[in-house]
Order: C-alpha cells, then structure tokens, then sequence
C-alpha cells in the first residue's frame, strides 16, 4: 500500500491563514509555527478521508515522527496551502508527507515527512492500524490494498 513518497499525488489540499502573531523577527513565518500548519492540514487530511469531524480524544493514531525541510521562507502576503498524503500504510504505522506551496509562486516552502501509529487512547499502548482506517485511505489515496 505504497505510492512514491518523492512525487506523491496531493489529494488533499488547506488554505492557511497567515497572521502577523505567526512572524519572527525577520519578518517570516516561524519555524516553529509551520508545525501548527501542518497539524491543520493533518487534521483536514483525516477529515475529507473520513467524511466528518474528527474528534482526536477518540482516534486510534497519534504522532510518533516528524521531520521538516524548510525550503523557502514563508512571508505574510504569501498565499499558502497545505497539500498532504499517505504514502505507506504498515501493520502499526502510517507515513505521511505534506508540504507548503505558495498558490501564487507555486514555489514549496516547506515539506514535512510524519509517521503517525495505531494507539489505544485506555491503555496507552501501540496497536494495528485499524482495517475501517486502512481501507478509508487506501480508497481516498487510491492505493492498492493487496499489495503491503
């Protein structure tokens, strides 16, 4: 259940609302801030997957990796979206790419690579990645479910 992490088919796409309490002091968006983006754009990913709200106390996944590229710097008059993927789905884990593109430029600001795991929120333990959630992204993804 795999397509090419390199070149992945962006599905899913979220416009970011840039503001000015997300600048540093060199007038671009904060590093630190980006994360918050793409947790938006996570969050939207599993909700356009799943067909509703989703309600994170409740969901079987939870961030266990994330590692950001910073490419170009992002600045207030840019006009972001956040364009996320499944690439991967394993027993116990998923892996994701999203990246940052200015609509105007088409220019990538950023890339962020992130593995999520199956977790039971009562024990706190790791679990498989449930078949509902295997067989909603692999449809959403169109990734072949006979191929692991």
């Amino acid at each position: 259940m795999m397509q090419k992490e390199e070149n992945p088919t962006y599905r899913c796409a979220t416009g970011i609302q840039i503001k000015m309490s997300d600048l540093d002091p060199f007038a671009h968006v904060n590093n630190g801030v980006q994360c918050n983006y793409f947790d938006c754009g996570r969050s939207y990913y599993f909700e356009s997957v799943f067909g509703r709200q989703i309600d994170w106390n409740n969901m079987d996944l939870v961030l266990v990796h994330i590692e950001l590229d910073f490419k170009n710097p992002i600045k207030i008059h840019d006009s972001i979206v956040c364009e996320t993927a499944i690439y991967y789905i394993g027993n116990k884990s998923v892996a994701m790419v999203q990246q940052l593109r200015c609509t105007k430029t088409n220019v990538v600001k950023t890339v962020c690579r992130s593995v999520l795991a199956g977790f039971d929120r009562q024990t706190e333990k790791s679990i498989p990645i449930s078949e509902e959630y295997k067989k909603a992204i692999c449809s959403y993804e169109k990734l072949d479910l006979t191929h692991n």
